[in-house]
């Protein structure tokens, strides 16, 4: 498939683009606002449209990303405050998160659809000097029109699993053009790197930068947010969590916990779903299985008698993760490629994950090689661990310390992706 090619597709499908939103914004309202800024008329300030030719475009698809871009966006901020930021996610939450952690220093609109007239129609309004990609969020036409008007195409934290590489291989011609048109591929790891080759990218355009994901500024979150939510809790209780819990995975979870449950009655789970459109199916289901839930949105007192904690707030997870004692990090016991594992072991926590870790594959194996991580293969695989961490409180804590050490190792990565996004602006 050639860029032409992908166009007329891309055309075709784009009616089906729109229903599918229609579709999600019963569930997510917020799906059904903004639209023209997905097909690239945002709307901006006299001052804002001053900026034209100046901007830094950051692109971040979704939660994980922006968060992951955060501390390279505050270093900016802080270094060259007269550099104009733009972000742009593909979701509401990824664009709450933004306007959550940035609500005034950067300007944040919808990333457009990757069709030739909606980019276009982004880049007359903003003409950005640099294009940023964070991890592998890579889109032709993004690509290709962005070097057409000038801009410069840099891709910051990527990685590239094999089995992306194989697809990008299954359409090299589309995606050979478009990876050769990018002036710099910092990657997280040598392995992202060598597969970014193996796909035609020159080795001179591939540093090995480490990831941006280390660097998590525990501080920022605040105690006060952590005791606030500490205190809703009665008594001193094990506590569990699974975070960003994936549709199909919290029915596994669930039955985990009850396996739990018998040798540890005052085991609480804390569980906190990864979209928030699905927080009230989430909680009927854990009643539908006879466990006491308490949300978060309640703000009410979790009882002894309560099961289940659920963390139905955004950009609260480090709080959760504060709370707890052991941490399952979801998207990993259904096919979605694992979820951000690096904020419970930097805060000190056990983390378990199961066999799905494409998406942090290989700081996943970091973890696990320094024995700060269990992968766990199933429902019944995951109660055991659990079982067995808690009583073996030695052994939790000697994960908790091996995660927070490989942690304090890989600094560094946000300073030397900086130093490259200055040279390329």
């Amino acid at each position: 498939m050639n860029r032409l090619t992908y166009n007329l597709l891309f055309t075709l499908i784009l009616p089906l683009i729109i229903v599918r939103l229609l579709w999600r914004s019963l569930k997510a309202p917020a799906y059904a606002r903004r639209w023209a800024e997905r097909f690239g008329f945002a709307q901006l300030s006299a001052e804002q449209k001053a900026l034209k030719g100046q901007w830094l475009w950051v692109h971040a698809v979704s939660v994980g990303e922006s968060i992951a871009a955060a501390p390279l966006i505050r270093k900016l901020l802080q270094e060259h405050p007269e550099i104009p930021i733009v972000v742009t996610t593909m979701t509401p939450t990824g664009s709450e998160r933004v306007q959550a952690m940035f609500p005034e220093q950067v300007c944040h609109v919808y990333a457009p659809y990757d069709h030739p007239i909606a980019v276009q129609n982004f880049l007359r309004r903003f003409n950005p000097r640099l294009l940023l990609i964070m991890e592998t969020e890579l889109w032709p036409n993004i690509v290709h029109y962005s070097k057409k008007s000038g801009a410069k195409v840099m891709v910051a934290n990527a990685r590239l699993s094999e089995k992306s590489a194989r697809g990008y291989e299954k359409f090299i011609k589309l995606a050979a053009p478009m990876l050769a048109s990018i002036d710099c591929i910092a990657t997280q790891a040598q392995n992202d790197a060598q597969r970014f080759v193996r796909l035609g990218v020159p080795v001179a355009k591939v540093p090995v930068t480490g990831s941006i994901k280390f660097e998590i500024d525990l501080v920022d979150n605040g105690q006060e947010q952590h005791q606030q939510i500490a205190a809703l809790i009665e008594g001193a209780r094990p506590v569990l969590i699974a975070a960003s819990t994936r549709e199909g995975e919290e029915e596994k979870v669930l039955a985990a916990f009850k396996k739990c449950l018998p040798k540890i009655p005052e085991l609480l789970l804390v569980l906190v779903p990864r979209h928030p459109e699905r927080f009230r199916a989430v909680a009927k289901l854990c009643q539908t299985q006879g466990l006491s839930v308490v949300s978060r949105s309640e703000a009410r007192e979790v009882t002894e008698l309560d099961n289940v904690f659920l963390g139905d707030s955004m950009g609260e997870m480090l709080s959760y993760f504060a709370i707890s004692d052991l941490a399952f990090v979801g998207g990993s016991l259904v096919d979605t490629g694992c979820h951000n594992v690096l904020e419970p072991a930097a805060l000190g926590l056990p983390v378990l994950v199961g066999p799905s870790q494409f998406n942090f594959q290989t700081i996943c194996e970091q973890l696990e090689e320094a024995g700060a991580l269990k992968t766990v293969i199933d429902e019944v695989h995951l109660s055991h661990t659990i079982l067995e961490l808690f009583a073996d409180p030695e052994q939790s804590k000697a994960m908790g310390l091996a995660g927070q050490k490989i942690i304090a190792e890989n600094k560094g990565a946000l300073q030397r992706t900086y130093d490259i996004v200055i040279a390329h602006y």
